[in-house]
């Protein structure tokens, strides 16, 4: 993965993966979950999808350090995707020291049908989510991001963008937030496309910097 800090915070926080059939616990209340929207795309047909990551903490004494557990419901993960989730994990918890990171965290994806998605460009906005559910912050509704999470926290690139404006669009997102240096490329231009859906495109380089555009806090 190239990032310095992902060896040993893996060996740190004894990081699990666990493919479970279960839904959210009844008993888990709004300031222990996270809503988290991401955008992706199926290559066969060139389509935008748009899915919700559901993010829990039980905050419990135990496992200590924390676990991560994947939950299989509407949306399949690939390898890929798992590994980009396990990634923003580690760099959640590197990025907030001050809390204590004990207990499980589960995620959850939602979608309108069964789906199955692979691929990183989902880790940014993933740290993101795992951010802000350790520190207690919400993230703003009609905001989202996609791009890959890269080692200092830096937002890298990803392919088929405006298919995921589009899905954004669909599902009533009037802001999305892409990585730096994408606005214009050879295959689209993002500026024109947000003029067209009356949408707002902005581009972000770091987790920081797209944290505080979806949360309204800083790390």
């Amino acid at each position: 993965m190239g990032a310095s800090y992902m060896p040993r915070h893996f060996a740190m926080i004894a990081l699990l993966i666990a493919i479970l059939l279960c839904g959210v616990p009844l008993s888990v209340s709004a300031d222990n979950a996270i809503e988290l929207p991401v955008l992706a795309a199926i290559r066969q047909n060139n389509l935008g999808v748009f899915e919700i990551l559901m993010m829990w903490w039980d905050k419990k004494p135990e496992p200590d350090p924390v676990q991560l557990q994947w939950l299989l419901a509407g949306v399949r993960l690939g390898n890929t995707h798992l590994g980009a989730m396990a990634q923003a994990f580690a760099y959640a918890v590197e990025r907030t020291p001050s809390v204590q990171h004990r207990g499980t965290v589960s995620v959850q994806g939602v979608a309108y049908q069964p789906t199955g998605s692979d691929g990183p460009s989902a880790g940014a906005a993933m740290a993101v989510g795992f951010i802000a559910l350790f520190k207690g912050d919400h993230i703003q509704r009609g905001i989202a991001l996609t791009g890959t999470i890269e080692p200092g926290g830096q937002i890298g690139p990803v392919g088929s963008i405006p298919d995921k404006i589009r899905a954004a669009v669909r599902e009533g997102y009037r802001t999305v937030l892409v990585p730096s240096g994408q606005m214009h490329d050879p295959r689209w231009n993002l500026i024109e496309l947000g003029f067209q859906l009356n949408v707002t495109v902005k581009e972000v380089e770091t987790v920081d910097e797209a944290y505080v555009l979806m949360t309204g806090q800083r790390i």
